[in-house]
């Protein structure tokens, strides 16, 4: 048993303790003398096997000898509510972080960075222009793929960024050699501390991160995620109640045509729209686009998000886009198209206007599909075609290439399904768009 194991297997038990002398009435007498020290660590109790055991379990870093831990360790303790919060939101997105994580054998301190980074709020925005879950900026964003365009931000994409993230820490840590040197690179980037070693080095000085002359942020967060550490570890002792998460996966993803209405697929998922944003936060506008084919919803909410999308026979789309031209009024534009002018404004936040409110370059504009004498809302699912949990059984495969002929109830993305096609290409073929209402008796090309 090498010596970094020995010291955790000790300090576990060592820290639970504290939390069980803290929580006594002074004077009081322990009930029960602890046990000697453990040979395994699988032998050290623990409460209820949640993910916190899981990510216990998975700890390496050594204890950092910094009055910057322990001040952000009184910053935490001090805001339960600030705790319960971040707990309350995180327990979406954890254990698939805490998967990620492990399959790459990386120190699990890893999966707490988003507590630092954002308090687990997907849609969390810095002043630096960082956005998400993992708080990329936008230009580490593209370069480790998450796309940001009119559409979508993929840097809010819960698993797209966790994947950019800990390919990004695996990249530093290969180039420093040190967890400790990876994340400050990672909070101030690879310039700036590869700088602070070469000063360091042409004094003849250490290298650590505690060692090397970094800005102040810099200075306090590998220090402040040891503090969430610490806390995780031994939450009593802190005076912490930490709620417990379950070790088991929350969300899946679902095949999903190219296009829908935020508001129906939530609808389809018995979601409130919400619910559905916060494990879908990369849609930057009411139509999500997936690009690559898939929703995010709970794990027993699939199946019935499969079923009603299967048996809805109505539009998934409500909006298009709007080509307009410099100059144009936005007032003008929404009352051709039905909407008020504070609906418009709100669901194409881009918007670049004069002082008289007209748009100063030409650019797409979100607007309701058609012409509209009304205020008109997006498309919601009629509650007589939804199920709230099991499946409908799915229709047979269509076993015929080349035609078929449109059924009642049939859908785009049910007929594509079922001919193992792409739905690009069915609409393609018949120069139909995802909005398209199919009639009864109508042929369509298959191939």
């Amino acid at each position: 048993m090498n010596f970094r194991r020995i010291i955790r297997i000790l300090a576990l038990p060592a820290a639970l303790a504290a939390g069980f002398a803290l929580a006594a009435e002074p004077g009081a007498a322990p009930k029960a003398a602890l046990p000697p020290a453990f040979e395994d660590l699988d032998d050290v109790p623990l409460p209820d096997p949640d993910l916190w055991h899981r990510i216990r379990m998975g700890f390496v870093f050594e204890p950092m000898d910094s009055p910057l831990v322990q001040e952000n360790e009184a910053w935490y303790a001090s805001r339960p509510d600030y705790i319960r919060r971040f707990v309350d939101r995180g327990s979406l997105y954890l254990h698939h972080i805490v998967e990620q994580v492990e399959k790459r054998g990386m120190p699990m301190e890893i999966a707490l960075l988003p507590v630092i980074e954002s308090a687990f709020t997907p849609k969390a925005r810095s002043r630096a222009k960082a956005s998400g879950l993992w708080q990329f900026i936008p230009s580490t964003g593209k370069n480790y793929g998450l796309t940001q365009d009119w559409w979508r931000d993929n840097r809010n994409d819960v698993v797209a960024a966790t994947d950019a993230a800990l390919n990004y820490l695996q990249r530093l840590y290969d180039m420093f050699g040190s967890w400790e040197l990876a994340l400050a690179a990672y909070n101030c980037g690879e310039g700036c501390v590869g700088r602070a070693i070469a000063a360091n080095q042409k004094r003849g000085l250490p290298t650590d991160y505690l060692s090397l002359k970094l800005p102040n942020e810099t200075r306090s967060y590998v220090p402040r995620l040891i503090a969430v550490k610490n806390i995780v570890l031994a939450p009593a002792s802190y005076g912490i109640d930490l709620e417990s998460v379950p070790n088991q996966p929350y969300f899946t993803a679902v095949p999903a045509p190219s296009r829908i209405d935020v508001p129906l697929a939530a609808k389809l998922a018995g979601m409130s729209v919400e619910d559905f944003v916060a494990l879908n936060p990369a849609h930057n506008k009411p139509v999500a686009v997936t690009a690559a084919g898939t929703l995010i919803v709970p794990l027993d909410k699939a199946d019935a998000f499969r079923a009603n999308l299967e048996s809805y026979d109505k539009p998934l789309v409500s909006w298009t886009t709007y080509p307009a031209k410099k100059g144009e009024a936005v007032d003008a534009i929404a009352k051709r198209h039905g909407v008020t002018s504070a609906q418009l404004r709100a669901v194409n936040d881009s918007f670049k206007l004069d002082k008289k409110g007209r748009l100063r370059v030409a650019q797409q504009v979100l607007v309701p599909m058609g012409p509209r004498k009304a205020p008109v809302q997006v498309a919601e699912a009629s509650t007589a075609t939804i199920i709230d949990s099991g499946v409908a059984k799915d229709p047979a495969p269509i076993a015929k290439p080349g035609w078929y002929t449109v059924r009642a109830g049939d859908t785009l993305f049910g007929i594509a399904r079922r001919a193992n096609t792409a739905l690009d290409q069915l609409l393609h073929l018949n120069n139909l768009t995802a909005a398209s209402v199919l009639k009864p008796g109508l042929k369509l090309r298959l191939q």
